[in-house]
């Protein structure tokens, strides 16, 4: 069942991220960070994800921010200029209403009407909510990449997936048969 509100990411919803973001550095593999951040380290990230071309959006239930999704540059060199990465991130308590996927496909929208090509994510291999839900929407993996991060005391995984946005399945499209 979906609910709540999508909206472009403001300075006041900064608490809510911060809080949304620390929990899964402390209680998942969704960020290998292994330190919760302050409100400046997302001020800098809401600073490069949210100003044009990229696309920063919140979830609200209530009134209250319950995830984020955003995207920035993949790599620095012109010519990955029309590639973004992106990231999805939900309070637990948002999570299985439906608002994963309709921040992922609000970004996706977002991006591709700023000219965006391809949307790439990094994924840890053992988020089998987050391979699905990026599965749904259209994307492939491309790479695995075997132990190349550790947290709390294990190897993992790394799965890029990617969209190329001019090619992605639109609502109302048939499904592809088998």
């Amino acid at each position: 069942m979906t609910e709540g509100n999508i909206r472009v990411a403001t300075e006041a919803d900064l608490e809510a991220i911060t809080a949304i973001y620390n929990e899964a550095i402390l209680t998942t593999t969704a960020s290998w960070d292994d330190q919760i951040v302050g409100i400046d380290d997302r001020r800098r990230w809401l600073a490069e994800h949210g100003t044009e071309p990229n696309v920063t959006l919140v979830a609200e239930i209530d009134g209250e921010v319950v995830g984020f999704a955003g995207y920035g540059s993949f790599r620095e060199k012109a010519g990955y200029d029309f590639t973004v990465e992106h990231s999805v991130y939900l309070a637990p308590e948002a999570q299985g209403r439906g608002l994963g996927t309709r921040l992922l496909s609000e970004l996706i929208d977002a991006a591709a009407a700023r000219g965006i090509h391809v949307m790439i994510g990094g994924l840890s291999a053992d988020n089998d909510g987050s391979l699905k839900l990026h599965q749904r929407l259209g994307f492939v993996e491309t790479a695995r990449m075997p132990q190349v991060g550790k947290k709390f005391g294990r190897w993992l995984d790394l799965v890029f997936v990617q969209l190329v946005l001019d090619e992605r399945r639109r609502p109302g499209d048939p499904l592809p048969t088998e």
